[in-house]
């Protein structure tokens, strides 16, 4: 084959060599156009993933992060995501209800290979995207509203800050049995958070008194919100109140993570979780029981600017059970705003 090729390359009969060259031109600039293509392509897919990701990441920076901060934040996302070229930011704006919107936009001109053969040095590539960020929770009131139980418990909220492991007490509610009362059994519930110092402060007391029927009469009539279980008659109270009745209200604006734990040393299981899906179904909300094996976000069961009635089985029953079996109920109600979480951000471009 090697002989053939040379004969056929030095032949001086049928000049062929020339006519091959010739022919062999476009052959080779249709494979530098592929490969220049393919390049620009593949480009195009890292610039555009990359900008993707660097406007989402900006979306969970603080609200009063300025538009400069922004776009150098959104650079060294871009860079660090692997995209070609220039990010810019277009615009980022947040509603009066809290919704965040982003648009962006990155440029590369791209160095060619083979198109330099026809005078074609570099190629412009383009990517863009928006993003919408919904407003999220960032203040959760608790008010209780009715604690049983023959058994003490405690249950706290816990949260973990962005960008954190460290999990943080943001509130605890205690209930004390006061030792007597009706089957249900009712004692004293209060609500602390801590201050700045991390030291808790008792904010909301509700004290229950269980009598006998027969201690009421004509001149002390039985109040008409009081719980009546046979002869037993059980009246709840405000001992003590600093937050104008309103509950105690929980800053969870630095919060990614939001959860719920009830405490029942005389219980079984002793610990509650609301993520945790072994222990979850002893939570109500709204009147549901949660079913079986599922994890509950804390972020997503406090209605916006609405009200949700929730309650716990404190252990003494078997779950499945209807909710007036539950021990320990409450209303929390949420506030939302701009949130720096970022599962609250999809891409819309």
């Amino acid at each position: 084959m090697r002989k053939l090729c040379l004969k056929f390359l030095t032949s001086k009969e049928a000049s062929l060599v020339p006519a091959f060259a010739l022919s062999a031109l476009p052959l080779l600039a249709v494979l530098g156009i592929s490969v220049d293509y393919t390049s620009g392509i593949n480009s195009k897919n890292e610039m555009q993933n990359a900008l993707d990701a660097a406007t989402l990441a900006i979306t969970t920076l603080p609200t009063d992060t300025t538009l400069a901060k922004r776009q150098e934040a959104l650079q060294a996302f871009y860079t660090a995501n692997k995209g070609d070229g220039t990010a810019t930011l277009t615009s980022f704006k947040v509603d009066t209800d809290g919704t965040a919107h982003a648009l962006s936009s990155a440029s590369y001109n791209m160095p060619t290979d083979f198109l330099r053969l026809a005078t074609i040095t570099n190629v412009s590539i383009t990517a863009t995207s928006a993003v919408t960020k919904t407003p999220a929770l960032i203040k959760a009131t608790f008010k209780v509203d009715k604690a049983s139980g023959w058994w003490d418990k405690k249950m706290t909220l816990f949260g973990i800050p962005f960008e954190s492991k460290t999990t943080q007490e943001l509130m605890r509610i205690t209930y004390t049995y006061n030792k007597g009362g009706d089957s249900k059994g009712y004692g004293t519930t209060t609500v602390s958070v801590p201050n700045i110092n991390g030291v808790y402060q008792d904010v909301q007391t509700q004290t229950c008194v269980t009598k006998n029927k027969s201690d009421y009469g004509r001149k002390n009539p039985i109040p008409a919100d009081a719980i009546i279980n046979g002869e037993k008659v059980t009246t709840c109270s405000i001992t003590l109140d600093t937050t104008g009745g309103k509950g105690a209200a929980i800053d969870v604006t630095k919060m990614d993570v939001l959860y719920l734990q009830m405490d029942v040393p005389s219980g079984s299981p002793k610990v509650l979780k609301s993520n945790d899906p072994a222990t979850s179904n002893r939570l109500y909300i709204d009147g549901v029981e949660v079913a079986t094996g599922k994890t509950i976000d804390i972020f997503r069961v406090v209605p916006c600017g609405q009200s949700s009635s929730q309650a716990w089985e404190d252990g003494g029953n078997a779950v499945p059970a209807p909710v007036s079996n539950a021990d320990f109920f409450y209303t929390v109600t949420g506030q939302c705003a701009f949130s720096q979480r970022p599962s609250e951000t999809v891409l819309t471009q």
